[in-house]
């Protein structure tokens, strides 16, 4: 249970009460804040109300007012006032003249106007089953009830005080806005301050919720039936969400069946005067009226339905009434585990039987017990005298330690079974000499609780999921839903259902857009729901294919990676689909997906891409072939060089010095020859033409030759 201390503080220091007014008359509402400077607004069924003919707003310091003029009927409503983060609602119900104003008659009571309207506000709650309290008996305060406060908004309608007589039924319901909830809230019912109504379902006490996605509201509704004194008391509803919290508390009256004895001899025979459609407007006075005998009638018949209180729900009385289309919703709704042989053994049993001289009193036809529970089973017999045997299915019933017990006062015969299982569940016979009366025992198991809820989850398309709920029984029926219908066992192909123990599970292999949606488990005892939301996939390119360039015989390799490893592609080529053969190979290893190419040819120069499957994403590549020119150069001759010397001998030529040598030598060849000049050593050795640092005017005395003062350079005469 949340801790008080989360509960957000309030912004009203004084919050405004529901009224009930009469037609014409003006309706004032008051609030007080916290501190004063804080902005009020004042609403109508969501819509902000501001100052005109027809309402009236007024603030002073922490104090503001709304006063509603000429109020009618269109005026009757709920309005909430508004502060910062802290929201209360209120209503104003709108009276008739003639209701709200009592008429003038003999001796008006000056107390006659509370218990007027505390009748009004008794009729005003209407319980199924249950009946309006007697005249003078309501404790409803003059102003009438006030709504409980909601500081937070959550509720929509929280539960309020209700009333019933024993044996009747009563409904409290809360309303909680979800339109701005991302999850579910959770809503917890209490019984005085500790004791958690979600462990005390069962036959007398029921819990439900549901959804409306028009609305977007949440309803949860407590269900009490059979209601006995014990009931009686406060009791407490709690909703939470992830960041808020909120509570009400509420009470509920249980009153006596009225028997014989109840009845007031006073007021049964006093003649009352009506009037304002049907008002008692004497009872504040206790000698007012006259006596009227007649009047007793009329009260016993009225009172007459309510001396028989509401007969427990019997199981068997409702298969036998219900047609058979509903047998199952009614035997899950009951805890019927053998609905088969249920029904045999219902049809097999005697309609009619005759008229029996050794038994007074029969056992009933059929009677069901809870599980753990003890059951007794009584007859009476014509002889007081007479000795009876029991017998179930057929043997007798032997003592057997605190398991059975028999009893026999006067011409009672009872037989009491206690800590009944389910190996009681059987047929039950007493013999009385050569008669028998039978009966069938049905042990009804406990209602199976939710104890561990299911989840909400958030998946991506394709992606497996899977819920998980753990109840109270081992085995237990469960029923998965899906915004409100059944799963059916026809639907094995896309849900799975599994049980291990205590826990059951609803698989989804591959989860689709049309799954998403509210999912609930329903048990005997409760349900558990959950919300499935599933999204599109994005997927992520981690590498991208690159341009490639290669050479003949090469291999080329296209390799890309995703973020999602379950998704597979198909690989293209200059558009067309690629089939793999033993050159071309794809590959897909986790999140990479490979194509290799061997021994590339000119063939393969394309427009290559990969296509993820189920995304609009196109990876694109190109391979470029890289072609190689090898230039053929022919073989060479060696060449060929002719020199036309004139002779072998060596010439000696003399010039005069001063004047110029000019040496002609005939050289032909292919290709053209490069000739080199060089001259010889008078020592004999032959020395490259060079440049001469130390060269003399002298050419007797030098050993080099020397033409026009200038040496001879390499490149010239060529």
């Amino acid at each position: 249970m949340p801790e008080s201390g989360k509960k957000p503080v309030s912004a009203f220091s004084k919050k405004p009460r529901s009224v009930e007014v009469a037609t014409g008359s003006p309706a004032v509402f008051e609030a007080e804040t916290e501190r004063a400077g804080v902005k009020v607004r004042w609403q109508r069924a969501g819509s902000d109300i501001g100052a005109s003919d027809k309402y009236g707003l007024a603030a002073e310091g922490t104090r503001h007012t709304l006063t509603v003029r000429d109020v009618g009927s269109a005026d009757q409503g709920s309005y909430a006032v508004i502060a910062g983060s802290s929201k209360v609602k209120f209503d104003l119900k709108v009276l008739e003249a003639g209701k709200a104003e009592p008429v003038p008659g003999p001796a008006p009571a000056p107390a006659e106007a509370p218990g007027a309207l505390g009748e009004a506000l008794a009729s005003a709650t209407e319980v199924e089953g249950g009946s309006p309290s007697p005249e003078g008996s309501s404790s409803a305060a003059p102003d009438g009830p006030s709504v409980p406060d909601d500081p937070i908004g959550l509720f929509v309608m929280r539960p309020q005080d209700g009333e019933v007589t024993a044996g009747g039924s009563i409904t409290f319901s809360a309303r909680v806005a979800g339109a701005s909830l991302l999850k579910p809230p959770v809503v917890k019912w209490f019984k005085g301050k500790w004791v958690d109504l979600s462990s005390k379902v069962g036959q007398h006490l029921q819990l439900h919720d549901s959804y409306d996605r028009t609305s977007k509201v949440y309803l949860f509704e407590l269900h009490i039936t059979d209601a006995q004194a014990t009931f009686a008391g406060g009791y407490r509803c709690e909703v939470s969400t992830k960041d808020k919290f909120d509570s009400c508390n509420f009470n509920l009256t249980v009153h006596e069946a009225i028997g014989p004895g109840d009845v007031d001899l006073r007021s049964a025979f006093r003649r009352t005067s009506l009037a304002g459609g049907g008002r008692r407007i004497s009872d504040g006075h206790e000698d007012a009226g006259t006596l009227d005998f007649s009047s007793l009638l009329r009260k016993s018949s009225f009172r007459t339905p309510r001396l028989e209180a509401p007969a427990e729900e019997d199981v068997w009385e409702i298969l036998r009434q219900a047609s058979p289309s509903e047998y199952e919703r009614i035997a899950f709704q009951h805890g019927i585990t053998d609905l088969r042989g249920m029904l045999k053994r219902l049809k097999g049993m005697r309609r009619e039987e005759k008229k029996s001289t050794a038994f007074q009193k029969k056992l009933q036809p059929a009677y069901q017990v809870s599980k753990g529970h003890k059951i007794r089973l009584t007859v009476e017999l014509a002889d007081p005298d007479t000795e009876v045997k029991w017998l179930k299915n057929g043997q007798e019933i032997q003592m057997s330690g605190s398991k059975y017990i028999f009893e026999s006062v006067g011409a009672k015969r009872t037989l009491t079974i206690s800590q009944c299982s389910l190996a009681d569940d059987a047929a039950y016979q007493c013999v009385v000499g050569s008669e028998k009366c039978s009966t069938e025992l049905f042990v009804k198991e406990p209602p199976v609780l939710i104890t561990c809820p299911l989840e909400d989850q958030l998946v991506m398309v394709g992606q497996r999921v899977e819920f998980e709920c753990e109840v109270s029984e081992e085995g237990a029926q469960v029923k998965w839903l899906k915004d409100g219908v059944e799963l059916t066992r026809e639907e094995t192909f896309k849900y799975r259902f599994k049980k291990d123990g205590q826990r059951h599970h609803l698989i989804i292999n591959e989860a689709t857009l049309e799954d998403a949606g509210r999912y609930a488990l329903r048990t005997s005892g409760g349900q558990a729901l959950a919300e499935l939301i599933v999204q599109e996939k994005k997927l992520e390119v981690y590498q991208s294919i690159a341009d490639l360039t290669v050479g003949s015989k090469d291999q080329a390799v296209f390799k890309c990676e995703v973020s999602d490893e379950n998704v597979r592609g198909v690989w293209l080529k200059n558009g067309k689909e690629l089939v793999p053969d033993s050159r071309i190979k794809v590959s897909h290893i986790g999140r990479v997906h490979r194509l290799t190419m061997d021994d590339v040819t000119p063939a393969d120069e394309a427009d290559y891409s990969f296509v993820p499957e189920g995304f609009a994403c196109n990876l694109s590549a190109k391979l470029h072939f890289m072609e190689v020119k090898i230039d053929f150069v022919p073989r060479q001759e060696p060449p060929k060089i002719h020199l036309d010397c004139p002779g072998r001998v060596p010439d000696t030529i003399v010039v005069v010095a001063g004047n110029k040598l000019r040496l002609d030598v005939p050289i032909s060849g292919d290709p053209a020859p490069t000739v080199i000049w060089q001259k010889t050593i008078t020592k004999g050795n032959k020395v490259p033409a060079g440049p001469a640092l130390d060269a003399s005017g002298d050419s007797g005395a030098s050993d080099e030759w020397i033409f026009d003062k200038k040496l001879l350079c390499e490149t010239e005469g060529r």
